[in-house]
């Protein structure tokens, strides 16, 4: 007998009337779970506003209800009910949730980790794979991060072994700013620099006892700066960022100072 075969050798000796049965339950299944979806939706659209979201929930959790109860009901017609075949049967399955898991296994694991080394923390601001925020929750699997746009990100523990964890705070209440600037490379760079170190030292978002760098660096189509602030508050950076940039702005107009103009690039005709 092959190994597979040694496997298996607790199934039933399968009759039509077991197939049929088990489709029946399969079919019923499949129906009773659209019914419960399509009841739901409609339920959900029905109620109150604050109420919509709680009734879709139910969706999920009845249709996992229903997809273990047809489990439930399959197992004993495709397995004989005595203790050496329900142990091969944990056995089997216990080895299928192993490679099905393992990826789920792999973020707890990550998670652990991640707490003990403390690679981030809730308040951090951290970037994984493009999305950039402030760490809420901690979970066992994944970290919760919500982005400036008041986006839900849900990112696995095992992002930690893959990819590069950028942590923009560090466990700090504040983090550096980088409030870019571009302007035509014809000016006087020791007065533009001065401005933007007074429009920095202005900022009220400016954490307590920092000062300000101003970084240039020149271009093929200007000169490029860098203003280089702590924030006073994490939470604050973008409005710190607007703040420098729009006053910043409005100084370098008033002393007649150029933008930079990205090259002009023809349409294309077809």
């Amino acid at each position: 007998m092959s190994n597979v075969g040694r496997q298996l050798d607790f199934l039933r000796q399968l009759g039509w009337n077991d197939l049929l049965l088990v489709l029946a339950v399969l079919v019923v299944s499949s129906l009773l779970i659209g019914a419960v979806r399509w009841l739901v939706h409609r339920t959900a659209e029905r109620a109150p506003s604050h109420r919509r979201l709680l009734i879709l929930r139910a969706a999920p959790i009845a249709r996992l209800a229903i997809g273990l109860g047809t489990v439930a009901i399959i197992v004993p017609i495709l397995v004989e009910p005595n203790f050496d075949d329900v142990i091969a049967l944990l056995a089997t399955v216990s080895l299928a949730l192993a490679f099905a898991l393992k990826d789920y296994v792999s973020s707890l694991a990550a998670g652990i980790v991640t707490i003990i080394e403390n690679t981030y923390q809730p308040g951090d601001w951290i970037e994984v794979d493009g999305a950039y925020g402030e760490v809420k929750t901690i979970g066992t699997r994944a970290v919760h991060i919500v982005t400036a746009d008041d986006t839900d990100v849900i990112i696995p523990h095992a992002k930690l072994w893959t990819t590069s964890v950028y942590n923009a705070s560090g466990g700090s209440h504040s983090l550096l700013c980088v409030t870019n600037l571009y302007l035509d490379a014809d000016h006087d760079g020791n007065a533009v620099r001065d401005s933007l170190a007074t429009v920095a030292a202005e900022c009220p978002y400016l954490k307590p006892g920092t000062a300000a760098k101003v970084v240039a660096a020149e271009m093929p189509w200007g000169t490029r700066y860098k203003i280089k602030a702590a924030v006073r508050d994490s939470r604050e950076q973008f409005a710190m960022i607007t703040d420098m940039t729009l006053r910043a702005k409005e100084r370098l107009r008033a002393m007649n100072i150029r933008f930079a103009h990205g090259p002009y690039v023809e349409p294309d005709a077809h």
